[in-house]
């Protein structure tokens, strides 16, 4: 296992709220005819500067880059009228800027010109979104390699929560990812977790969960078990064997057969047994664990091109190993 240093980003600045124009910034005069009269302002700026995004647009909006008869625009719901006059400033924006090179300290278990493992450390965003525009594994993956700009995602082919810590396997060619991709949707890459959990261990020593995943329909920033007659999700399936029990919780290790958005997290829920410190899904943070005690430990596949076994191991992070010593438990990595 090398530590390696990533390379050869590119210095960013946050955008401010001014409009004042800079080098790459261009203000663009628009006039609402009749066709746009009564649309919503993002509707209207689609048909009036085409080759840019509804997305982008709207993210300018809210950037107050736009102004209308003068008064500036903070609503892309605002309706315009024909013959309103208005004055656009096209720059970058947050998401238009996330796909670019950044410097990281990565930790790559194995590379070869095919692919890379990388054990991700928790806190580190896998993909730009909103909240999240750099800094994130994608463009640590695009400093490593030019190529990588070619790819979708930059090779990556699963994810990982923020706050989950562990192993990731990303393509470096467009073969190996679309294999990976394949792979992974028939069910032939391993991917093995472990976690600690609130509340002692009652069920057999291993249990099979399969109940389906959807966005939760009383919170939509959750996941949640759904009843898929009623509402929208898919099939999920986990394996789950305890590895040690206390007064305080259980250590698990989970295997996944489905990847669904936090399957572990909504699954060991869901059966009474939420994860420490996993607030959005009723765990709290004790055992001095401020994040979700959750770390994907084992990796196995068939390399795509070379046909070999591939099966990695990550030994537990630092937070974790002390969380399972205030609670009495210990973890064989073998």
């Amino acid at each position: 296992m090398t530590e390696l240093i990533i390379s050869g980003g590119l210095d960013s600045e946050e955008p401010d709220d001014r409009a004042d124009t800079g080098p790459d910034s261009e203000l663009r005069q628009l006039v609402f005819g009749p066709a746009q009269h009564g649309q919503r302002l993002d509707r209207a700026l689609v048909e009036l500067v085409p080759e840019f995004s509804r997305s982008y647009l709207q993210q300018l909006i809210d950037l107050k880059g736009v102004t209308v008869n003068g008064v500036l625009m903070n609503k892309p719901s605002v309706r315009v009228k024909a013959a309103d006059v208005g004055m656009i400033e096209l720059r970058p924006t947050p998401q238009s800027q996330a796909f670019k090179p950044e410097a990281m300290l990565l930790t790559v278990v194995f590379e070869d010109e095919h692919l890379m493992v990388i054990n991700k450390p928790a806190g580190l965003v896998v993909h730009p979104a909103p909240g999240n525009w750099s800094g994130t594994l994608l463009n640590g993956l695009l400093a490593h390699d030019a190529r990588a700009m070619n790819l979708p995602r930059a090779g990556i082919v699963h994810r990982l929560d923020k706050d989950t810590s562990g192993l990731m396997v990303v393509a470096r060619t467009r073969p190996v990812m679309d294999a990976l991709i394949r792979s992974i949707a028939a069910r032939e890459v391993s991917r093995q977790y472990v976690a600690l959990a609130h509340g002692p261990w009652a069920a057999k020593r291993q249990i099979e969960i399969d109940a389906s995943i959807g966005r939760d329909p009383r919170n939509r920033l959750r996941m949640a078990v759904v009843d898929l007659a009623k509402y929208p999700g898919k099939l999920a399936r986990t394996d789950v064997e305890l590895l040690q029990n206390c007064d305080q919780g259980c250590w698990v290790r989970c295997t996944l057969h489905t990847g669904r958005t936090h399957q572990i997290r909504v699954h060991m829920a869901n059966i009474g047994h939420p994860l420490v410190a996993d607030v959005l899904y009723g765990g709290r943070a004790v055992a001095d664990m401020s994040r979700q005690a959750l770390h994907a430990c084992r990796l196995a596949f068939t390399h795509p091109v070379t046909l070999g076994p591939m099966a990695f191991q990550a030994s537990l992070p630092v937070d974790l190993s002390l969380a399972l010593a205030n609670w009495g438990l210990s973890y064989n990595e073998n």
